[in-house]
Formats: C-alpha cells, sequence, structure tokens
C-alpha cells in the first residue's frame, strides 16, 4: 500500500520500483517505459515516411486537379468553396482533351487515398509516442511544435477520413464536403510541408543508419530496438518482440495491395470492375444499353413522372431569342455521337458509352450563335439535391463530341440515366454532366 499523502514519514519506493520525480510525467503513456515495442524507432518511422513523402504530393496535385475540373472560377454555381481567395491561384480553363482526363486524375486521386491509409496509420503508431510526450508544452518554440504536429495529424486523419466517407457516399459532413475537403487539404498540407522541412535531415540520417535489404532479412529473433537517442520514439524497456521490421513492412504492404485490388477497379473498368468491392456502386445495375454505374437516381431527386414525361420541353436562350423544342424535334436534329466515359468525383468511372445526341454547338446555333458560341447554363428539372445546374466553358460547348444526348448504346436513356435528355462532355466531371435537362442558356446564368 502506497503511505498516504499526508503521512509526515520517510518515503521509501518499493523494491524494483523507480522514484516518482517531482513534476516527473503521470502514470500512463506520457511515460516513455509505457511503449515497449522494439520495432519503434527513427529508422521504421522515416520509411513510412518516405512512402507518404512521395504519395501525398500526388494526392495534393490531383486534387487540386480535380477542382480546377469544375471549372469554379467559372460562376458561383460550379464553386462549391465560397471564399477561396488566393488559394485558387492556380486555377485554369479545364481542357475537353484528352477525354479521359479528369477518369485518370480523379481515379488517382481515389485509389492512391485508399492505398495510403495503411501507411499512414504505421506512420501515426511508429510516432504515437511524441503525441504523449511530457510535459506538454516546455516553450513558445515546443508550444509551436505541438501545434503543427496537431495540425498535422489532425488534417491527415480529417482529409483520409471525410475521402473515404465521401466515395462511399456517407455525407454526414457539418457542411459541403467540396468545402470542407478543399480547406483541409491547404490546412493539412502546410503542416505537412513544415514538418518534412524541420523533419528531413532526420529522416535522411535515420534511413542511413540502417539497410533496407538487412532488415527484409532479419527475422523477428533477431530484431533488437534501435539505438537510444533524442527522437523520443526508442522505447527504454523494449518488450521482447513479436515480429520483425520485415513482418511491419509485409503487413502494410500487404494491406494497401489488398485496398489497390480492392479498388482501383471501379476507375480501371474492364473485367477489374467486378473486384472494386469497396465502391459503393461496384456491380453494373442491371444488364441492356443502360447497364452503367450512376451517382444518383430520379426517384433520390425527387424526378416525377409528368417532369420527364410527354410535356418536357427543352428551351434553349441566347443571343436574345428562345427557342422551344419537344423531344421529338430534339431528334429531328442532326443527331452526332460520341464515345465517352463518366468519371466521378468519388474515383468511380464507366468504360466509353456511345451516346448520340444533339451537338451543343448545334444548340446554339438555333438563337443565332453559329460561330464561336460561348458557354453555356445548364439547368434540370431535377428540385431536391447539389448540383441541379451548373455552367460550361466555351471550349466545351464547341468541342464537337460535347452533346445533349438522348440514346446511350443504341438505346433511349433509361430515367436514372437522365431522360429525356441529359449533357455529356469530354474530362467533365459526372456531376457537371447534368441530367433531366430542360434549359440551356448560351452566354448567361438565367
Amino acid at each position: 500500500m502506497e503511505p498516504s499523502d499526508h503521512d509526515d514519514g520517510p518515503h521509501h519506493p518499493a523494491p524494483g520500483r523507480r522514484p516518482r520525480l517531482p513534476g516527473g510525467p503521470p502514470p500512463g503513456p506520457a511515460r516513455p517505459a509505457f511503449w515497449r515495442s522494439p520495432l519503434r524507432g527513427p529508422w521504421l518511422t522515416s520509411v513510412f515516411g518516405v512512402l507518404l513523402l512521395v504519395g501525398i504530393p500526388v494526392l495534393f496535385v490531383t486534387g487540386l486537379l480535380s477542382y480546377a475540373a469544375y471549372n469554379p472560377d467559372l460562376a458561383p454555381g460550379n464553386d462549391q468553396t465560397p471564399g477561396k481567395g488566393w488559394l485558387g491561384f492556380y486555377l485554369f480553363s479545364w481542357p475537353t482533351s484528352p477525354y479521359w482526363l479528369y477518369r485518370l486524375t480523379q481515379g488517382v486521386h481515389v485509389t492512391l487515398g485508399v492505398v495510403l491509409i495503411p501507411v499512414l496509420l504505421a506512420k501515426l503508431w511508429s510516432v504515437i509516442p511524441k503525441l504523449f510526450s511530457w510535459p506538454p508544452l516546455r516553450s513558445p518554440s515546443h508550444a509551436l511544435e505541438r501545434l503543427s504536429l496537431l495540425l498535422l495529424v489532425g488534417g491527415a486523419l480529417f482529409e483520409f477520413v471525410t475521402g473515404v466517407l465521401n466515395i462511399q457516399l456517407h455525407y454526414i459532413f457539418p457542411g459541403s464536403f467540396y468545402t470542407l475537403h478543399f480547406y483541409g487539404a491547404w490546412i493539412f498540407t502546410g503542416a505537412f510541408v513544415v514538418h518534412i522541412a524541420f523533419r528531413l535531415p532526420v529522416m535522411a540520417k535515420a534511413l542511413r543508419s540502417r539497410r533496407l535489404g538487412t532488415e527484409l532479412r532479419t527475422p523477428a529473433a533477431r530484431t533488437v530496438s534501435e539505438p537510444a537517442d533524442d527522437t523520443g520514439l526508442v522505447t527504454p524497456h523494449p518488450a521482447p518482440p513479436t515480429t520483425s521490421r520485415r513482418g511491419a513492412l509485409g503487413l502494410v504492404g500487404a494491406g494497401s495491395l489488398s485496398l489497390l485490388l480492392v479498388t482501383a477497379g471501379q476507375s480501371i473498368g474492364g473485367s477489374l470492375r467486378g473486384t472494386a468491392l469497396l465502391a459503393p456502386r461496384g456491380q453494373e445495375p442491371g444488364q441492356g444499353p443502360n447497364g452503367f454505374q450512376i451517382n444518383k437516381t430520379a426517384a433520390s431527386v425527387g424526378i416525377r413522372a409528368r417532369d420527364i414525361g410527354p410535356d418536357w420541353r427543352l428551351v434553349v436562350r441566347g443571343n436574345g431569342r428562345e427557342k422551344i423544342l419537344t423531344r421529338a424535334q430534339v431528334l429531328a436534329l442532326p443527331q452526332r455521337t460520341a464515345a465517352l466515359p463518366i468519371a466521378c468525383v468519388e474515383g468511380w468511372s464507366t468504360d466509353d458509352q456511345h451516346w448520340s445526341g444533339v451537338r451543343l454547338t448545334d444548340l446554339a446555333a438555333l438563337v443565332g450563335l453559329r460561330h464561336g458560341p460561348p458557354g453555356v447554363f445548364v439547368e434540370s428539372v431535377q428540385r431536391a439535391g447539389a448540383f441541379r445546374s451548373t455552367h460550361l466553358r466555351d471550349n466545351q460547348v464547341r468541342d464537337a463530341r460535347s452533346l445533349l444526348a438522348l440514346r446511350v448504346n443504341g438505346a433511349d436513356l433509361s430515367p436514372d440515366h437522365g431522360y429525356p435528355a441529359r449533357i455529356i462532355v469530354p474530362a467533365n466531371p459526372g456531376v457537371h454532366n447534368t441530367k433531366w435537362v430542360t434549359r440551356l442558356t448560351f452566354g448567361g446564368t438565367v
């Protein structure tokens, strides 16, 4: 039994127990001896760090490209991140060629993000003693370091968690995913850059301290702790190893490879699409010409039968003129075809589908905009949910493959694919290929 706090007699520690120093760390994870894995150390942490150092910049760049693909500077309706200010410095007019560009960049972004999850978790495991270092704040500079660490760890978890929830269509965010993910990415990346700037010399030194080939040949029986240093990662009282560093790296690698196998197929397509077990729409929705993936059904956004029935009309406006067409009249216009995929921000994409319909340039010509038509504001009969309308740039309108599609793969569009008419534009994010179109305003927003 420990002496009472009011005992005035001399205190003698129990045999084999260290005396508690005044102001020392409390019992638990704040004490270095609490963490006993012999694997932790600057070398293993640095190996995981190198993998993230390669992968995270790719995630950041492809994420910025995804944001640029929305053409957020075109009009407020396209921008889901108001107030971005100078954070939009890099934006440019998103091209329509190659037509698979967004499918590639967003597929890489989502697949790589999922594959890096085991690496991120392993890196956090390897540095977790640092999160409980004692005292929590030793000086103003240490306070700044702790703040940057909080932003780094918190930002990483926030970005990866919100990203995974988004690709699974679990919109439980306290606001727009686009806004939260956009600003979270900048905060995390800023903290990541600062962290790398300070830790890169330590990482380089740690990587030189051991040879990867040697560690991959070392079994658990010969695995020992790294030499003690000032990083605070090496335990002073290591437990007997239950696995080797080779085993730890193999476990993380196997986790990443498994996630790759059950994720990449949703972007690659073909026979691999059936392996995309983590995709919310890993299987094709039925058979036939319309048997390919969708992002939202007609019923989920409140489309009624009368909205897309015989009374549906297409209104084309621009140049001070207006043309109102029935679906039969739209079908009577020159019909063109284009083989294009649909690629969505969640990372999934379809194979090339064969669309037929009226070129946007031909529709612009109906209101006197035959030569060099401007951009177009597209409106849908959709009443609920996001992205009921979109703005397309003039380069998107002028591409000969940009259609108001009425049919796909030789059949009329199904209601879930946008019957009676939808937009299809090369390299365009799926949500901007508006379905159930009812109005096109060339050169305007109303």
